[in-house]
């Protein structure tokens, strides 16, 4: 199934919220916070269930301990179904921001998608395929005739459901048939229940669903997927100069966020839950906060460096120009991108400098002392 790039369809047209983003002065990208115009950002989540991942570690956070407000910024959010209409929205001007997956960005980017790559934030590669522990499969040998659950046909899962296929010599499209079955519950229903026979999910998905009591077996990914990004943030491109300082203001917000959640994911979750109580579904804290914060945690074990601790983590949201042509490769491997897209249009890492200019001492220690209210 190819993706289109066009208007938005007309339920997530509606559901989307317009935002108007102002723009300020240069003086965000060198400034620790309190610098530029007061803006208004909408930031579109590229799913559409609220969970513990990014929108718990980078925007609840950032939103209740003040980071946002700290540089002036009022942030709201909308839900897309996937990280195509994602970047629909920011195109479209319904979003200003989103972190989307980067094949998708690199795939925008190819169809003259106006959108600027800004900054990475899910650095180690999160997908990964799970079957029943009793199942037949036992890797890319057995995939031929089967049914793999991806999220959605616009999700990041998608692609690498095909790309994987690939990798073991077969034809995603002849070979075997990809069936959304989202994430959680439906999820597991759909493997416990034979709709699918595997799932192509990231850790922070299975997570949930363990917890939810569905024991998985995990097929090693092969090599081609190690050193690939995955969600980075992606603003709009037609307005870029303009925004460049808002832009700058809000990752140095997200970024502490992801700071703090990173040294204290059980605070962070609790944090969640004010900010959006429909993770709780109607039950106490008490009895959701292990899994939540479990869950968060192995969200953030991808978005936060392989190694070290978070006192060590530095250079938030670098991207390598080495795993932008891994991530390429896959990308076109995956079917997503034809040929190689000019990351001099797409990428602009120079708001990074401004981003990472925050005092991380205080962040760290607000997280060590955390008290929920």
């Amino acid at each position: 199934m190819k993706r289109k790039w066009g208007l938005l369809p007309a339920a997530l047209a509606a559901a989307l919220v317009l935002s108007a983003c102002n723009g300020g002065s240069d003086d965000g990208a060198t400034a620790g916070g309190g610098a530029g115009k007061e803006a208004k950002v909408t930031m579109a989540i590229a799913s559409a269930v609220i969970g513990p991942k990014e929108e718990v570690a980078v925007y609840a956070v950032a939103k209740e301990l003040g980071y946002f407000a700290e540089e002036k910024l009022t942030v709201e959010t909308i839900n897309a179904d996937g990280s195509v209409a994602a970047l629909q929205a920011v195109a479209s001007g319904s979003a200003d921001i989103s972190a989307a997956d980067a094949g998708s960005v690199l795939g925008a980017a190819e169809k003259n998608v106006p959108i600027k790559a800004i900054g990475g934030l899910v650095q180690n590669w999160p997908w990964v395929m799970a079957v029943k522990p009793d199942s037949t499969v036992t890797g890319s040998a057995d995939l031929r005739g089967k049914k793999i659950g991806v999220i959605s046909l616009a999700s990041g899962s998608a692609p690498y459901a095909r790309a994987y296929v690939k990798a073991a010599g077969l034809d995603p499209a002849k070979d075997v048939e990809l069936l959304p079955v989202g994430v959680g519950a439906q999820a597991a229903a759909a493997l416990n229940g034979g709709k699918v026979d595997m799932l192509a999910l990231y850790t922070q998905a299975y997570a949930v669903i363990e917890d939810s009591g569905t024991q998985l077996k995990y097929l090693n990914n092969p090599d081609i997927f190690s050193g690939i990004r995955s969600l980075t943030f992606a603003g709009g491109g037609r307005d870029f100069a303009d925004k460049k300082d808002v832009y700058t203001r809000f990752l140095r917000a997200s970024y502490k966020a992801m700071l703090f959640s990173a040294k204290n994911p059980e605070a962070a979750m609790r944090i969640g839950y004010k900010v959006f109580p429909q993770i709780l579904a109607g039950k106490p804290v008490d009895e959701r906060l292990a899994a939540d914060t479990k869950s968060l945690t192995a969200w953030l074990k991808t978005a936060t460096p392989a190694s070290g601790t978070p006192e060590q983590f530095a250079n938030w949201g670098a991207i390598s120009d080495q795993e932008w042509a891994k991530t390429q490769a896959y990308t076109k491997e995956a079917g997503q991108i034809k040929g190689d897209v000019d990351l001099k249009k797409l990428w602009d890492p120079s708001l990074l400098s401004g981003a990472n200019n925050f005092d991380k001492a205080a962040v760290l220690d607000k997280a060590a002392h955390y008290t929920a209210s």
